[in-house]
């Protein structure tokens, strides 16, 4: 099925796609769907369908979560996004019958998007891959500030530090980065001389909603 009133947003980490998606739900009046939105349905996941989102759910010890390898951490993380995938299709089956736009901060990969999704209702954000490693621990979200003292708590911190870091490195990899610029979508790259406002007013030519949906 093809989503007629739903808009994409996926790329990589720190490209603003978050603050792209709240600031188009609120100029045009719509939907939206912002990071990790498909968490409203966890509670009620099985363990055994979903065993990658429900990880974090049935957690007894968070040390676990940071002391995986790399490979541990990658495997998790291709393991959920495909989780999330099929929870968002459904989500989103129920969101797009409504009469106004759907802007969604999405794990649905391209290969997906290509199938469900008109090229000019999908848009790709890029960030230099070394900036989800440089500047993870910057921003003061409540979550990465409480893994930050998980690893402080650590017989050996900087060692923490620098494992958690190459599971940065590796799902935010310049092999994925390259796949999402040649995947066949617009593509925004994060410019530190862009306001918020001008990758809006961008967006909003690439995804052609000033004439669809004027203000």
């Amino acid at each position: 099925m093809k989503f007629d009133n739903v808009y994409f947003v996926n790329g990589t980490a720190y490209a603003g796609k978050s603050t792209l998606v709240k600031g188009l739900a609120e100029k045009h009046h719509g939907i939206a769907c912002e990071e990790n939105y498909h968490n409203a349905w966890l509670p009620r996941l099985d363990k055994n369908e979903f065993p990658g989102l429900t990880y974090t759910r049935d957690l007894q010890d968070w040390h676990d979560f940071i002391r995986r390898t790399p490979d541990e951490y990658e495997a998790w993380i291709r393991r959920t996004t495909k989780e999330c995938e099929m929870i968002e299709l459904q989500m989103l089956r129920e969101l797009d019958a409504q009469d106004k736009p759907v802007f969604v901060d999405t794990n649905i990969c391209v290969e997906t998007l290509k199938r469900i999704s008109d090229r000019q209702h999908v848009l790709i954000m890029l960030a230099d891959p070394q900036i989800s490693v440089n500047r993870f621990f910057n921003r003061p979200d409540r979550e990465k500030q409480f893994l930050y003292r998980l690893m402080m708590e650590e017989p050996d911190p900087e060692h923490a530090l620098e494992n958690f870091r190459a599971c940065l490195a590796r799902i935010n990899s310049r092999e994925n980065y390259d796949a999402f610029l040649n995947a066949g979508f617009q593509v925004i790259v994060r410019d530190e001389c862009r306001s918020a406002e001008e990758t809006l007013a961008l967006a909003e030519d690439m995804l052609g909603l000033r004439e669809k949906y004027p203000i």
